[in-house]
């Protein structure tokens, strides 16, 4: 943990003994008495129910239970469910008209919106199938929608490298 010390600076806290502290200070490690010395956290933090921790990794805590929640997926790990043949590939949009020019799109960057649109898909999916105000028979049809969404985009199946990941 990061803490402050009035006389010493900031330090990082290295070991905990009984009634002393190890902290790393800038001019070197030094042994103090956390009760005598006004020792304060360094950094913001963040006591939940007689749970204390610094703020940043309780943030993080709650933002991966969040993401994995939600069925999100993270950046580095969309572009892992990419087939191998595709990577580094471009998606070449060529107007019939050849006085038009074409457009070359980084199939990762295509392959990023599509799993972010499935994401979006899987949220919505989980929103309506939670919703207290809608009918069964009202989630049944918002979800043959989803549906054929998902229909839609089977075409960009053959982007992913496993089955599992595909629409």
């Amino acid at each position: 943990m990061n803490v402050r010390h009035p006389a010493y600076g900031a330090g990082v806290v290295k070991a905990i003994a009984e009634h002393t502290v190890e902290i790393m200070f800038d001019d070197g490690r030094r042994t103090v008495s956390p009760e005598n010395s006004a020792i304060q956290p360094a950094e913001p933090t963040a006591s939940v129910t007689g749970l204390e921790m610094p703020l940043a990794r309780l943030v993080e805590q709650i933002t991966r239970s969040v993401v994995e929640e939600l069925g999100l997926d993270r950046p580095g790990e969309e572009m892992e469910e990419l087939g191998s043949r595709w990577k580094e590939g471009t998606l070449v949009l060529k107007p019939a008209d050849e006085s038009l020019q074409s457009k070359d799109v980084p199939l990762e960057t295509f392959f990023h919106k599509i799993v972010m649109m499935r994401n979006q898909l899987r949220v919505l999916e989980q929103k309506i199938n939670s919703h207290d105000k809608f009918s069964e028979a009202e989630k049944v049809e918002l979800q043959q929608y989803i549906t054929r969404c998902y229909g839609s985009m089977t075409t960009f199946n053959v982007l992913f490298r496993d089955k599992e990941d595909q629409f």
